[in-house]
């Protein structure tokens, strides 16, 4: 499944680049995230809840950035393994200044086997965007909480 998407941060592009890798952030934006912890350098282990329609399931997941070109290219790879299903994928992330905000655009393949890959596909192709907006959204917002707290002090 090729997914495809864009979102604007209000935000330099210098600062999004700096918190989209940090391991606090993400952990704090993705929803039903039980756990995301960098183990080392550009590699992620993540523990989330997944409920597609009347299914439950809990995936372990790793993250990897496979190249960067600072501050506007990422490739991510992704893995992850739950008790009903597999998913796979790959990500180009391309951040670009613009007027002072930083617009990102994504581009990404998702594999999911087993009793979920019926379910994701419906999910994927009715309604992807949205789950994706989502995440963006909450990152922009822990990314803003984290500025503040440093202009406070209290970080």
């Amino acid at each position: 499944m090729k997914i495809e998407y864009q979102h604007t941060f209000g935000l330099p592009r210098k600062i999004v680049w700096k918190y989209i890798k940090d391991e606090k952030v993400l952990g704090n934006a993705i929803p039903s995230c039980r756990s995301f912890v960098q183990s080392s350098s550009g590699l992620y282990h993540a523990e989330m809840e997944v409920t597609i329609g009347p299914l439950k399931d809990v995936f372990a997941l790793e993250v990897k950035l496979v190249k960067e070109k600072m501050p506007s290219y990422y490739h991510l790879i992704l893995k992850g393994k739950g008790n009903l299903g597999e998913i796979s994928g790959k990500a180009d992330l391309f951040l670009n200044d613009q007027q002072g905000n930083t617009k990102l655009n994504i581009q990404a393949e998702a594999n999911v086997t087993g009793v979920l890959s019926g379910a994701a596909e419906r999910v994927l192709n009715g309604g992807a965007n949205k789950g994706i907006k989502k995440f963006f959204i909450s990152l922009e917002s822990e990314i803003k909480k984290n500025l503040y707290l440093l202009r406070k002090g209290r970080k």
